[in-house]
């Protein structure tokens, strides 16, 4: 394979966005969601998160895209406004490659870059091993699991909260 060009999403990504994270919803327990959104959604979502300022990324070989990572608000409240909480999906094909471990690092750089202070990651299914590994190489620290708070595919799943500090963290007090 390649090397994955890691780059700002489109709109025209967004097909192949849309199939990535509806295989995620009909076969994996990464995200909590059961009917997959459609396009006209992912969309909708995409266009919110980037007309509110976050970055989202593709990762790409030969012009295919076989992931992607952004970043939303973690709250919705004033208060958690330098707080970020992060998403990464990939391709089934293409797991365990590195290309979740790119795609976080330009996210991390790009939020930094953007001013805000921490990283939440919310990971769908305590046995989610890749993730919490992608999480834990990129300065993730384990903060804690809720157990049995999903249930999905007839089984109870967990979730795992990890935390990384961005740029100064809580060193200093923000410029707003």
């Amino acid at each position: 394979m390649s090397a994955a060009e890691i780059r700002p999403a489109t709109e025209a990504d967004l097909p192949a966005i849309t199939e990535i994270y509806e295989h995620a919803v009909r076969y994996g327990t990464a995200t909590f969601e059961l009917v997959p959104p459609d396009l006209a959604e992912m969309t909708r979502r995409f266009n919110v998160l980037v007309n509110g300022g976050f970055p989202y990324f593709a990762a790409s070989v030969e012009g295919d895209v076989i992931g992607y990572a952004y970043a939303g608000p973690y709250r919705p409240r004033p208060a958690y406004r330098f707080t970020v909480e992060n998403s990464v999906y990939l391709q089934p094909s293409i797991h365990r490659r590195g290309i979740g471990l790119q795609l976080m690092q330009r996210l991390i750089a790009e939020c930094e870059a953007r001013g805000y202070r921490q990283m939440i990651a919310v990971i769908g299914d305590s046995a989610n091993a890749g993730s919490i590994g992608v999480h834990t190489r990129t300065g993730f620290q384990m903060i804690g699991t809720h157990p049995s708070v999903g249930f999905k595919f007839g089984r109870w799943l967990d979730t795992v909260m990890m935390q990384r500090a961005l740029g100064e963290g809580s060193t200093t007090l923000p410029a707003s």
